[in-house]
């Protein structure tokens, strides 16, 4: 998968895996990795479909229909991916912090719902329900934020609500802050993600 890795300065910091937007690269959210954790090392990677020529990490059949046979097999690349790039760089593989936006919080969703202990953490902007009918792992006290927006189009509050029951009932810890923005990423809720992380990491 194409990917760019920066090494960090403090060797035990959570490694933070960078996952964009519709249409966005990995270097989309490099900003957002430098001032959640500026001493992490960074995985960010490129969603490796297109939709008229915007990356994603998996298929949709329309807006906010997905295809989910594509993003289980997605899924699973990406957890296959981010074995061998720790193997590659040389970084904890325990100690990985997803941070998605939008189909970038979808895919990380998903690595939730799908491999137990596969992120320690995950920071979620505007996530959707990835996938429904599924056993969800034990999740243990694992520290998840999510940012949504209480008039988003896109991810309802109906749907943020239920992705937070799914999580909390599998043992999560989830925190969820809300936003009058619809869909934006917006700078109060960075701000947000970055006192939670400060807070529990």
């Amino acid at each position: 998968m194409k990917h760019l890795f920066k090494q960090g300065t403090d060797v035990n910091a959570p490694v933070l895996l960078l996952l964009h937007g519709t249409g966005g690269t990995e270097r989309d959210l490099l900003p957002l990795a430098e001032r959640i954790s500026p001493a992490s090392s960074v995985l960010s990677v490129r969603g490796n479909v297109l939709e008229n020529g915007m990356p994603r990490y998996f298929r949709r059949l329309a807006e906010g229909v997905f295809d989910l046979e594509d993003l289980v097999f997605r899924t699973k690349e990406l957890y296959d991916f981010l074995d061998s790039a720790a193997e590659e760089y040389g970084f904890d593989r325990g100690n990985l912090i997803a941070i998605g936006y939008s189909n970038g919080a979808n895919i990380a969703g998903s690595l939730l719902f799908h491999y137990k202990g596969t992120l320690r953490g995950a920071i979620l902007h505007h996530p959707m329900v990835p996938i429904r009918g599924v056993e969800l792992p034990d999740m243990s006290g694992m520290p998840c934020f999510i940012g949504a927006g209480s008039n988003d189009p896109l991810c309802t509050p109906q749907e943020t609500e239920e992705l937070e029951r799914l999580l909390s009932a599998a043992g999560a810890d989830v925190k969820v802050h809300w936003e009058q923005y619809g869909h934006q990423l917006t700078s109060s809720e960075v701000a947000a993600a970055e006192a939670w992380y400060n807070e529990t990491f």
